[in-house]
């Protein structure tokens, strides 16, 4: 039998009206074998999520604060959901083990991973799956990085043909034996890992929208929704801005070619959006997928005649951010200048240390810093290979009145960058959107 293994987010499984929708959603179709889970997310716009009451707790722990009131939440959260599902679940001892054990974790990630746990055990008593913990899948090296090979390894191994399983998303084990989490929004990631792990057929992530659309819902009424994308165009723009899936979640898919479906809990029959590897019609007339951004980002441009020639002087530039560990997101250049382009809480209070450093050590005639620019990727094939696309966009952007701050393109790109103030941003982003649709 071929297997889907079916994520479901945080909204899917918020209170337990919304856990009957998904064992309706999972008793559908009996190649649902393997259920990954989130913890329970906001029921209204007034509500917590439970992972941010779980690092509450732990931030409280380290100023010498006490968290019942916190954990008291947490507590009538989960009793409500068991009660309302009618189970005979002990599920005050679980709590009880957490609450005593959270005090005695120095790092945060134990905490955060609870709520993830609580819910895989929960969700496996109501649908009568087995129960199998992440920490007996997922492993990570001693740098915190994920260790695909042992992760693939264990789960082809536990996850065994005609089984059925729930299994809490969002951590594993470090070599150490201690719990390590992916970032937030990681239980994609173990997700899509699940899906490699038992080769499935397909990778269900249910959320609360229907698929992916063309751009951000809440910047452009009633926008296009997007049927197909191939990994690679989802990936630059989740990596700009498209919040619906985790970025890394696609990389373990995408190399064994499994496909990922977007679906929506709360409107089941609706297909989504599915993200392939390739698509091969030559009669695809999109000259775009999408269009995402973000804002708050500073460029730090860096000018320094005959930079060209100066052997090693983009390394020891980038050598700064490593030794402050600051991530660049762009890194567009010319022949006596070179602009790195990063996110404003990358650089979190550290842009003062970062100019005296470059000014130390490599010496350049100038240094600028332009803050408040925000980036909007263009993405698709079609930005890549047919004519006329970037005439199309800086068109729509001058007709608005909008300056352009950067541009940035790789020779063979599937996505054109540009950077605009961000006071700017919306007003560009449907400017932009409305170029390519009608």
């Amino acid at each position: 039998m071929d297997i889907r293994v079916a994520k479901f987010g945080g909204t899917s499984l918020a209170n337990a009206e919304a856990f009957k929708k998904v064992k309706g959603i999972v008793e559908q179709d009996p190649e649902r074998c393997f259920v990954v889970v989130s913890a329970p997310g906001k029921r209204d716009a007034k509500d917590h999520k439970v992972t941010d009451l779980l690092y509450a707790c732990h931030d409280r722990i380290s100023r010498g604060e006490g968290f019942d009131d916190l954990f008291s939440l947490i507590t009538d959260r989960y009793r409500s959901i068991v009660s309302g599902l009618e189970l005979d679940l002990n599920i005050d001892g679980l709590l009880n083990e957490i609450y005593r054990q959270i005090p005695q974790q120095p790092q945060p990630d134990y905490a955060a991973s609870r709520g993830e746990f609580l819910n895989a055990v929960i969700l496996a008593a109501y649908l009568g799956y087995e129960f199998v913990d992440a920490a007996e899948l997922v492993r990570f090296n001693a740098y915190g990085c994920l260790d695909l090979a042992a992760t693939e390894e264990l789960i082809a191994a536990k996850l065994q043909p005609g089984m059925r399983a729930v299994i809490p998303g969002f951590y594993g084990l470090m070599p150490d034996g201690s719990i390590k989490t992916f970032p937030r929004g990681g239980s994609d990631i173990t997700g899509s890992l699940v899906a490699r792990g038992v080769k499935a057929k397909v990778y269900e992530n249910w959320t609360d929208v229907s698929g992916f659309f063309m751009v951000d819902p809440r910047l452009v009424e009633n926008p296009r929704p997007i049927s197909l994308i191939t990994y690679r165009e989802l990936r630059e723009l989740a990596y700009n801005g498209a919040n619906v899936l985790h970025e890394a979640a696609i990389y373990p898919v995408s190399q064994v070619g499994i496909p990922i479906n977007i679906r929506n809990t709360n409107c089941p029959d609706h297909p989504g959006t599915l993200i392939v590897k390739t698509v091969d019609d030559p009669d695809d007339s999109r000259d775009i997928i999408g269009v995402a951004g973000q804002k708050d980002f500073v460029i730090i441009q860096v000018e320094k005649a005959l930079m060209h020639s100066e052997m090693g002087f983009v390394r020891r530039l980038l050598s700064i951010l490593e030794e402050l560990r600051i991530s660049f997101s762009h890194m567009p250049s010319g022949i006596d200048m070179v602009s790195l382009v990063i996110l404003r809480s990358e650089l979190n209070g550290k842009l003062d240390r970062v100019i005296e450093l470059i000014y130390e050590r490599l010496q350049p005639d100038r240094v600028e810093v332009i803050e408040d620019i925000a980036l909007i990727a263009t993405v698709g094939q079609g930005v890549a290979r047919k004519h006329g696309i970037a005439a199309r966009l800086f068109t729509a952007l001058a007709k608005a009145q909008i300056n352009v701050r950067m541009i940035d393109q790789g020779a063979h790109g599937i996505n054109l960058i540009v950077g605009v103030a961000n006071s700017d941003f919306e007003r560009a982003v449907k400017s932009i959107y409305h170029a390519f649709v009608s």
